[in-house]
């Protein structure tokens, strides 16, 4: 194990932390914005290597992780299946073995959440959760930032999901239990969320609701994701008809608190399930919440590199 690593964690699902050191992130990930918007240099992971592994394609992702790591003074390596050993039949385990040894820090963006749980326990270095079918934590941090950022303290308030019982709403759930506030989840039916997939013990952290319009009543923030997520595209045309009533609209909106947010992790579909002028609206801080995933992932990796800051 390399030095330094006495303490070292993996942030495969937002579980694995716990609300202190949420706290401790979201106020670092605050003085690094400060820092990125005032142009000030801040490069503590000079001689720092992350590793990028994407089974599944991404934009944001990966943008946001390479500059990220570039800005912080590190480097990045990034591998495909198409491009390295992963894609043919080394197992997972040895691809861990041998990638923890030459690099500091690893972020893998796959299919099966169990793959990501073997490859780290047979890596040396942190493995970061870039996306898997059943959990998105990343997004799920920025989201959190970005409403603080906006609103204050999300605690004991009431986060609308609307739409699919992804890997975005198991992770809301989640943050729900972690951090103290309530999830509203209105899925059609057979896209529940299911319990104990999302992982989690204090059902009372969310509740279910048939009809969207009253999941988005009162809630301080709206959200929403794709109704097809990627891997599920052979399901699309069933999709299309079994959400129509799942598209977050101006009603949606104006039945949640006056001053309620609207986010989406994107890509978005306009007229699927968020109608343009909700994601085009005042109300909608999609850009905010993109922008954002690259500064807290640098928090993260701050934290899982070298501990806390002073």
């Amino acid at each position: 194990m390399k030095p330094g690593y006495s303490l070292m964690k993996h942030y495969l699902q937002f579980k694995d932390l716990r609300a202190e050191e949420y706290a401790y992130l979201f106020e670092r990930t605050r003085i690094i914005k400060t820092r990125f918007k005032n142009y000030e240099k801040y490069q503590p992971l000079v001689d720092r290597t992350l590793a990028m592994i994407f089974e599944k394609a991404s934009t944001r992702t990966r943008v946001s992780f390479e500059a990220g790591m570039y800005q912080m003074g590190g480097s990045v390596v990034h591998l495909t299946t198409g491009d390295s050993q992963l894609g043919r039949a080394e197992p997972v385990e040895d691809s861990a073995r041998v990638i923890s040894r030459m690099v500091d820090l690893v972020m893998i963006r796959t299919y099966e959440q169990t793959k990501i749980e073997r490859f780290a326990a047979h890596s040396r270095v942190p493995v970061i959760n870039g996306l898997t079918n059943e959990f998105h934590p990343c997004q799920i941090l920025a989201d959190l930032y970005t409403y603080i950022e906006h609103r204050g303290d999300i605690r004991g308030k009431v986060v609308a999901w609307v739409g699919d019982g992804n890997n975005m709403a198991n992770t809301w759930l989640q943050a729900a239990e972690v951090l103290g506030f309530t999830v509203h989840v209105s899925t059609p039916g057979g896209y529940e969320v299911d319990p104990q997939v999302a992982g989690i013990g204090d059902r009372s952290c969310f509740k279910v609701f048939a009809d969207p319009l009253q999941a988005c009543r009162g809630a301080a923030l709206v959200t929403t994701d794709v109704w097809t997520s990627m891997g599920y595209e052979a399901e699309n045309e069933a999709r299309v008809k079994a959400f129509a009533r799942w598209c977050v609209d101006s009603r949606m909106m104006a039945a949640a608190a006056p001053d309620a947010l609207f986010m989406h992790c994107l890509p978005a579909h306009r007229g699927e399930e968020v109608a343009a002028e909700v994601i085009d609206g005042a109300q909608s801080v999609v850009w905010d919440e993109a922008e954002n995933r690259m500064h807290v992932q640098k928090a993260l990796m701050e934290y899982l590199l070298l501990g806390r800051i002073g």
